[in-house]
């Protein structure tokens, strides 16, 4: 059985990886390895909304960098070296469609990504280089086979992807996958056209977004440098890519994938699906329905329970009051007590000096009358 706090723990395995390979790293490929975890299954649809606070649950961040909400985006900040700032989805879908509203970030070097990824390392790609004004780039790979670098191609913009908000499409299932810029179809790859399906992603992938520097000339090989658009100068940093939405569906309507009877072919027919019931709801989206956040779960009580908690709280709030008034009244009485004994106390004092004083002038006027009746 999938567990959120699983998936988080092998994750975050990843931060210790260097820059570009940690937001395409798998913690445990089923190809070559038994006993990779289950995968919670999206089965379903949802909107992300990345102008709000995301849930940490459902969108785990990674890596050096930072990751901010800031007002109506969520900004992935690239400001030293080693920084790659990525948020992947807990969850994975099984062919699907993801779409993405975005702002790639500029600066010679930077690379933004969102990114479709497997734990057989199949992956999809929207990617764009911080000086490349005109263009978006497209690419794809089967389990881990870097072997050709043909296969991405980039797309005239129409407006620079660094200056604009975008729709970035991918589209995925068993037969083809299609990529989108804005609602327009600028590519699409069919399973045979990708050396006879072999090199063909088919395995369930999570939601990758996350920006880098290609250019970091210390973390990376001269060939990333290039192809990244040069050396980055960090002197210019901050380099901020944003993201605004992101809708995800899953065409495969599961509550979790395994990997129990996947072999070396990582086939798409070797993948374990656990079917959702009829009306049942994966962990996935119920986790995505419950509110986060203090602000979000008070939105979500109905007028009726916030009610109740304010009557409730109103309540607590007066017996302190009544409580504390009390208090007040009985140190108050107790006071007073205490100032009359203690003024009743400088009474009999005053009255036993006044006493004293009076038997001492006595005491003194009859011996002067003795000493003079001698005499």
């Amino acid at each position: 059985m999938y567990s959120f706090a699983l998936s988080a723990a092998a994750l975050l395995a990843s931060t210790l990886l260097p820059t570009a390979l940690a937001q395409t790293h798998t913690a445990c490929n089923p190809l070559n390895t038994t006993g990779c975890p289950d995968m919670a299954a999206l089965g379903g649809n949802s909107t992300f909304d990345f102008t709000k606070d995301w849930n940490p649950d459902v969108w785990v961040q990674m890596n050096q960098g930072s990751v901010e909400h800031i007002d109506n985006h969520t900004d992935f900040i690239v400001q030293f070296q080693g920084d790659s700032p990525t948020v992947l989805s807990s969850f994975y879908i099984f062919f699907g469609r993801v779409e993405i509203v975005m702002k790639a970030a500029p600066g010679q070097g930077i690379v933004s990504s969102a990114i479709l990824q497997s734990e057989c390392l199949d992956e999809i790609d929207w990617e764009f280089l911080g000086t490349n004004t005109t263009h978006a780039l497209t690419n794809y790979f089967g389990k881990g086979n870097t072997t050709d670098y043909t296969r991405g191609k980039d797309f005239r913009m129409k407006s620079a992807p660094q200056d604009d908000y975008h729709n970035y499409t991918i589209d995925w299932t068993k037969e083809r996958i299609q990529w989108y810029i804005d609602d327009e179809m600028v590519r699409e790859l069919k399973y045979a056209d990708a050396l006879g399906g072999k090199n063909y992603p088919q395995t369930p992938m999570n939601v990758r977004l996350g920006a880098w520097s290609g250019g970091d000339v210390d973390n990376n090989n001269k060939y990333t440098v290039e192809w990244a658009g040069g050396p980055t100068d960090f002197k210019k940093a901050p380099f901020t890519m944003s993201v605004q939405t992101v809708y995800v569906q899953d065409y495969t309507t599961a509550k979790e994938y395994n990997w129990d009877d996947m072999d070396a072919s990582g086939d798409w027919q070797k993948v374990g699906v656990v079917k959702l019931a009829d009306n049942e709801k994966s962990a996935t989206l119920q986790e995505i329905e419950k509110p986060h956040g203090v602000k979000n779960r008070w939105g979500a009580l109905s007028q009726t329970a916030k009610i109740a908690i304010i009557a409730s709280i109103a309540g607590v709030v007066a017996i302190i009051a009544a409580v504390i008034l009390f208090c007040c009244i009985k140190q108050r009485r107790a006071g007073r007590r205490e100032y009359a004994a203690y003024q009743a106390n400088l009474d009999k004092e005053a009255t036993d000096l006044i006493q004293h004083k009076e038997q001492w002038q006595s005491s003194h006027a009859a011996s002067r009358s003795s000493r003079y009746a001698r005499i």
